[in-house]
């Protein structure tokens, strides 16, 4: 094993099998060098050491090219860096006003207010920030304004923008883990969940009380109200909530919300259409494994891995525990395939980020997850499972199957961080994808492909007009060389963490887009014919106007 990391290393196999990235650590050249600090890095007393943090790809400044935020735990400040288009990325935080403290944890965006530029929500133990974009030259803290200051302590952690009631705002999601207070906790060893293998370790989730998930209405004034309880989202008390994964899974035009819950069963909400959601995860069979068991969900991502036009969902877990792939067989009712993929022999990894991207541009979707454990105290026991670990890439075969194809991917895949979220996008609109990872106690992580995929491409910046601005919700259906692809614009995702707001797809050897149909919030259908592919693809909503 030692020498074949080391021949991935040195680009052996990488030069022997073209159609596989090359995938390399290109985080320092690109200017991201300071560090994010989240508690010990021997050992970890508390809870909220170990869940943070997120990461995000947003174009705060509209000029094409998707700018870099990562949040930080407490002793640190989440960071802006601008993308300066030669690779290079300049922090820009003070000058943009987002110095920041806290135990930061999640990250979403989206343009709340529709005035053309994306807006900012952080979550934190303690509270949540948002921050409202000011023409793309600067933020302006809105969160007391825009009555999103919380009544009590919370443990906020994934979030996410949707307009759950297709009115053309955007709402938001928060997610809570715990209610934890570092008084009142118990230290390493003390009960029964206070240990890990013989290690005492830090307390929870188990044994921590749980909490209840928030939704806040857009009231299209610059402020929000809290319809946890009359939407019925904060119905589920029994959960330990992380990841979100807004998305129309019914395919009934309107947004659901999953969530990835740790040691419990995770919980699906279907959107009724009359301002409330049931949680069917169980009904459904997204909330346990194969066996009916609870995993320990953290991050979570959506595409149609096997091209049948509903989206499916993956979900990373725990380490002795299987990733968790479910198959969307419609509509909304699902199945986990996770053995029958090819995804039930990476046991002992602790997952955390994760996304479906197309790395070769084949037109099917691969999946890229990062991981770390939660307690450093591990290594005392030197086995197979670490604290700080490499992440793995499973390459779709286009036949519902994966192939884990990690240690000839690249150096900076096979690179072991304490890792937590990670985004997508292509940052340098060159066709190929590249992934940003927040690391623990360590500077971040920027993949980067050494190695141009050979398939077409195309993206697409969607801008809302009925519907919201930032286009959150718009689904589109995109055929080319007689294959049809699906994906939808979200907000969320990942491990607490954002994507690039427009969409990627590979083409393979199709030499044009036949026909791309979007099915905006508003109920407006649009269709284009004759795209031109390799390129970036601006598309503003069609208004539709009434004869009398």
């Amino acid at each position: 094993m030692k020498r074949l990391a080391a021949l991935v290393a040195a680009g052996v196999f990488a030069a022997q099998d073209p159609h596989l990235p090359d995938f390399q650590n290109v985080a320092a050249q690109a200017g991201l060098t300071e560090a994010f600090p989240n508690g010990g890095t021997e050992s970890k007393k508390f809870i909220v050491e170990t869940t943070g943090s997120g990461a995000a790809f947003i174009d705060y400044n509209n000029d094409g090219l998707p700018d870099i935020f990562l949040v930080s735990g407490s002793g640190g400040t989440n960071r802006l860096y601008r993308n300066d288009g030669n690779g290079r990325f300049t922090d820009v935080t003070k000058e943009t006003g987002l110095a920041s403290s806290g135990w930061g944890q999640g990250v979403c965006a989206g343009d709340f207010d529709n005035d053309g530029f994306t807006d900012v929500l952080v979550t934190y133990w303690g509270g949540l920030k948002l921050y409202r974009s000011v023409a793309g030259r600067r933020f302006e803290d809105v969160t007391r304004r825009a009555h999103l200051k919380q009544d009590r302590v919370r443990y906020n952690t994934g979030c996410a923008f949707l307009d759950y009631d297709n009115d053309g705002k955007l709402d938001i999601f928060v997610a809570n883990y715990v209610k934890f207070d570092f008084a009142t906790t118990p230290a390493p060893g003390a009960n029964p969940y206070c240990w890990y293998r013989d290690l005492a370790v830090n307390c929870g989730p188990r044994g921590l009380p749980f909490d209840r998930n928030i939704l806040y209405h857009n009231n299209g004034d610059g402020t929000f109200s809290d319809v946890s309880e009359a939407s019925g989202v904060s119905k589920p008390d029994q959960s330990y909530c992380l990841g979100v994964l807004p998305g129309d899974f019914n395919g009934d035009g309107r947004t659901d919300i999953y969530v990835a819950c740790d040691q419990t069963p995770s919980l699906l909400y279907i959107n009724r259409g009359d301002g409330t959601f049931s949680e069917e995860a169980v009904l459904r069979g997204a909330a346990f494994d194969e066996n009916g068991k609870a995993m320990s969900g953290m991050g979570v991502t959506s595409g149609d891995y096997d091209g049948d036009g509903r989206p499916d969902i993956f979900r990373s877990n725990f380490s002795d525990e299987r990733e968790t792939l479910y198959r969307n067989r419609g509509p909304a009712e699902f199945d986990d395939v996770s053995l029958a993929a090819g995804m039930a022999h990476n046991t002992r990894f602790v997952g955390w980020g994760c996304g479906f991207f197309d790395f070769d541009n084949d037109g099917c979707k691969d999946l890229l997850l990062v991981n770390g454990h939660v307690f450093p105290e591990v290594e005392r026991l030197k086995i197979d499972i670490h604290y700080k670990d490499r992440a793995i890439l499973y390459h779709n075969n286009g036949k519902g199957s994966f192939t884990d194809v990690s240690e000839r991917a690249g150096a900076g895949i096979l690179e072991r961080h304490a890792a937590r979220g990670a985004a997508f996008a292509d940052y340098d609109n060159d066709g190929s994808l590249e992934v940003l990872i927040n690391n623990q106690n360590e500077a971040p992580s920027l993949l980067k492909s050494t190695r141009q995929p050979e398939g077409n491409w195309v993206i697409l910046k969607l801008e809302g007009a009925t519907s919201n601005r930032s286009a959150i919700g718009a689904r589109i259906h995109l055929t080319a060389g007689g294959r049809t692809q699906i994906d939808e614009v979200r907000s969320g995702g990942s491990y607490l963490s954002q994507n690039d707001l427009r969409l990627h797809f590979g083409l393979g050897g199709a030499a044009k887009i036949d026909r791309l149909e979007i099915a905006w919030p508003s109920g407006t259908r649009q269709t284009e014919r004759e795209l031109e592919v390799n390129r970036v693809i601006r598309i503003r909503e069609a208004v539709q106007t009434s004869s009398h």
